[in-house]
């Protein structure tokens, strides 16, 4: 082989290396598809490019199909970073080792799940869990949401003592929030649950759905969304780089940043603020 041809297969791989270890300098995050892709794919990708600018390192944000799907790619190290519900936050901490919450939004500390009914059950808001929703038909948002699934199915067995499949006539999960928004108003089905924040969010955006589903119940008050950043990120990008990440999350102040999620700001946060979350998912036979 001629000098020439080495020299080109060296300069070659010289650039594929080059290439990978700028890959691998970047930072990527996920959320969990708690809306539909085009929505996500708009609230997220303004928020890599204001992560690339504050931590000086290329961010990138990668999209996934479920709530399983977010915690595989952080357990599997796609993603280093991501945005869980608390639930899904829980199951990925449990697999990564070091894993720890940052920060979650302000509302998050007190978050709420609306039970939602189409007006034609005759269903009105109540302090009260609507009893007079028995054998109606209802469903969940996806199966692993905390706002959509576990909190609602706990405070159905709390206020009840029955399991959801006791107590209404028929069960469902229609994957995301939004999703149970559409299906209430359409009258698919009767009775939904999902995060206060898509509700309002629709009410705000004078959404048509919120003229025939109506909010008849709010749960009580749990943590739920976080920002979780795995163990190693220090070993990979510096020491003190997980603080950096936390500092620039909290010092996201640009209202049209904060009102893609939405959130008013978002505040510091730790494992020990979703133990609640832990307990009743392992109440629920939700976490392993």
């Amino acid at each position: 082989m001629s000098l020439s041809r080495l020299s080109t297969l060296a300069v070659a791989a010289c650039l594929s290396l080059a290439g990978i270890a700028q890959a691998q300098d970047t930072l990527y995050f996920s959320a969990i598809p708690d809306d539909d892709e085009t929505r996500l794919a708009e609230r997220f990708g303004a928020v890599a490019d204001y992560l690339s600018q504050q931590l000086d390192v290329p961010v990138e944000f990668v999209p996934v199909k479920s709530y399983p799907a977010a915690v595989t790619a952080f357990r599997n190290d796609q993603v280093q970073l991501a945005w869980f519900g608390g639930l899904s936050g829980v199951q990925a901490r449990l697999l990564v080792p070091d894993a720890r919450a940052i920060a979650q939004g302000q509302e998050d500390t007190s978050f709420v799940t609306y039970f939602i009914a189409n007006t034609e059950t005759g269903l009105t808001e109540s302090e009260d869990f609507p009893e007079a929703a028995r054998g109606m038909s209802f469903t969940f948002g996806a199966k692993t949401s905390t706002s959509g699934r576990l909190m609602p199915e706990y405070q159905i067995r709390e206020q009840t003592g029955e399991a959801p499949e006791e107590f209404f006539g028929r069960v469902g999960f229609s994957g995301d929030h939004a999703q149970t928004l559409r299906l209430v108003a359409s009258g698919a089905w009767q009775v939904g649950a999902l995060n206060f924040t898509v509700y309002d969010q629709a009410v705000t955006e004078g959404a048509p759905e919120v003229e025939t589903a109506k909010i008849i119940w709010k749960t009580p008050p749990y943590p739920d969304y976080n920002w979780t950043i795995r163990g190693d990120v220090d070993a990979r990008w510096g020491e003190g780089f997980a603080d950096k990440v936390q500092a620039a999350l909290i010092g996201m102040d640009d209202p049209d940043l904060l009102a893609a999620f939405p959130r008013a700001s978002f505040v510091p946060a730790s494992n020990e603020d979703y133990a609640p979350i832990e307990q009743v998912g392992r109440q629920l036979d939700l976490l392993e």
